[in-house]
């Protein structure tokens, strides 16, 4: 009986991009000696595959590397029975990152060869040797990264500049930062005029107005970049960087530099102080388009405060609510933490309090008691029914004051929001007095709100009774996105000869983008449906999917790593 053909795919890397000019490079080499091997089975029925899965110039130290991922592609795919590498460090220097390769490698039946090293991952002592030599390999690498990181330290401390691109205002000369007049000017005007502004949207309206625009740089190929506005993040940058104060900041700590200073401590101290103050600010809520109404006053059945934050896609803001362990990396908390979408969570909240204030009896109820002898209650019911009418109309700003008068505290529980008002807020936003003394306090008035609680994965989010976690729009990056990895797949799946590299030329994307994008093609149907039918969470946005999430192989894996269990 004639053998089963093994489709052999051979792996190759170079760690630097030095000789990969030249006609026959070390991928070459690598190659023509597992093509070799792999020759030498050719009674056993191996072949090797056409395509060339070559890294060059790329560190074995990750795992987003593009050939790399168009093999691991192409495994999940069926396309390939055993990968040939020249070296077992060739695939990885990782032994985290091994073991994750080879999961993949048993999961799809694929077998593991290292030709120098005569290592087979289908027998166990195979699997112990390749362990033992990744162990040492990893050890290696972190002893020269401490050594360096060591080295870096020791030099920063003493105030050398250690490398890098110099910043506006510099330039280097025998590896030291220098004064340079015209941009240092730059510098200090920048500085000044946002000292004036107090605001960087402002500062940067006004730069590009002035003509002002970032440092040209020239690399050693000639080519020219810079010389475009500044933008907000590079401000904040610069106006935070305490080499203009002659200064080497490492790792929290600032030390004397070896280069002039830019900035005097006068204007430095100004500059700080409003950029401190602009950050309070933003943090208490205060001053933007979409603030965060809540802040301050949410807090979980622990007691543990739930902190505003928010991500950034395609110009679009997300807000949140999340719990300080996800902010601050502890563990503290009893409870899993929490990540609760801001706007659905403050429409809520606001809604059940419009929903109190129009509610007479229950406002009667509650404030009639508590009011001066010479007080009724119908003017302040009158006043709390005028307040809901105008409620939507109120600047954010007044809103949030309103809100921080009247609720003491705000608690996520399971299955409810428990909102506790203060009599005497209430009673002062709605134009009453309530008499000396009384202690309203220890009697405070209690509402609820009905949630849901979904675990995902170590968190926690919230589904509103009879809602989704976000009410949001079609998310249209996502969905093509989607639509481009289905039609990756089928290209793949045509079986048409063509490598992945040829796919993607012809697809008129980068081989790594190709291989990146192809994984999504088998997404579970399941999750792919919830996708396109907008039923997953917002911050499941296209650039997360494609770059940032692992995906596992398993179906109802993906679903929980996804948030739509």
């Amino acid at each position: 009986m004639a053998e089963r053909r093994r489709r052999c795919a051979i792996y190759t890397r170079k760690s630097s991009e030095e000789g990969l000019e030249q006609a026959f490079n070390s991928l070459h080499a690598q190659r023509e000696a597992c093509e070799a091997y792999v020759m030498s089975q050719r009674s056993e029925g191996w072949t090797a595959l056409p395509e060339a899965y070559d890294d060059g110039g790329q560190s074995g130290g990750t795992l987003e590397r593009p050939a790399l991922q168009c093999l691991l592609a192409a495994i999940a795919a069926g396309g390939i029975d055993t990968v040939v590498v020249y070296k077992v460090d060739r695939l990885t220097r990782s032994l985290g990152d091994f073991a994750k390769i080879v999961e993949v490698f048993d999961r799809h039946g694929v077998a593991f060869v290292s030709v120098t090293q005569s290592f087979n991952t289908t027998t166990s002592m195979g699997r112990l040797t390749l362990n033992m030599l990744l162990s040492f390999a990893q050890f290696e690498r972190e002893v020269t990264g401490e050594r360096i990181r060591d080295k870096i330290a020791a030099s920063k401390k003493k105030g050398m500049w250690m490398g890098g691109v110099p910043p506006l205002g510099y330039v280097v000369r025998d590896r030291q930062l220098v004064v340079e007049p015209a941009e240092a000017e730059t510098v200090r005007l920048i500085f000044r005029r946002y000292a004036e502004l107090g605001s960087v949207a402002e500062l940067q309206a006004a730069l590009a107005a002035d003509g002002i625009a970032s440092k040209v740089r020239v690399d050693r190929h000639g080519r020219r970049t810079g010389g475009t506005p500044l933008g907000r993040g590079a401000l904040y940058r610069l106006l935070q960087n305490r080499l203009y104060r002659g200064e080497v900041a490492h790792r929290g700590a600032v030390h004397p530099g070896r280069h002039a200073a830019i900035i005097d401590r006068d204007l430095w101290d100004a500059v700080q102080a409003r950029l401190a103050a602009s950050r309070a600010a933003r943090r208490a809520g205060t001053g933007a388009a979409a603030p965060s109404l809540l802040a301050g006053l949410l807090v979980d059945a622990d007691g543990q405060r739930l902190t505003p934050t928010h991500a950034g896609k395609a110009g679009r803001r997300y807000r949140y609510y999340v719990s300080r362990a996800l902010v601050t990396g502890s563990t503290g908390s009893t409870s899993s933490p929490m990540r609760l979408p801001a706007a659905d969570l403050e429409a809520a909240v606001e809604q059940r309090l419009l929903t109190f204030l129009a509610d007479r009896a229950a406002l009667v109820d509650a404030v009639a008691e508590h009011l001066p002898a010479d007080e009724t209650g119908e003017a302040l019911v009158d006043a709390a029914a005028d307040l809901a009418d105008r409620w939507s109309a109120l600047p954010s700003a007044e809103r949030r004051r309103i809100l921080l008068s009247v609720i003491d505290r705000l608690t996520v529980e399971d299955g409810r929001i428990v909102v506790v008002l203060t009599r005497d807020g209430l009673i002062a936003v709605l134009g009453g007095s309530p008499p000396a003394g009384h202690p309203s306090s220890s009697d405070p008035i209690v509402l609820t709100i009905p949630v849901r609680l979904r675990r995902v994965g170590k968190e926690r989010r919230l589904l509103f009774a009879g809602g989704s976690a976000e009410r949001r729009a079609p998310d249209t990056t996502l969905h093509r996105l989607i639509a481009r990895a289905q039609s990756y797949r089928a290209l793949v799946l045509a079986g048409d000869g063509r490598s992945i590299a040829e796919l993607a030329a012809a697809a008129g994307v980068s081989t790594s983008y190709f291989a990146r994008t192809l994984r999504l093609g088998f997404l579970a149907p399941a999750v792919v449906d919830a996708i396109l039918h907008d039923r997953h969470p917002a911050d499941l946005t296209a650039r997360r999917l494609a770059t940032e999430i692992s995906l596992p192989a398993g179906w109802s894996d993906q679903r929980s790593v996804l948030g739509l269990d």
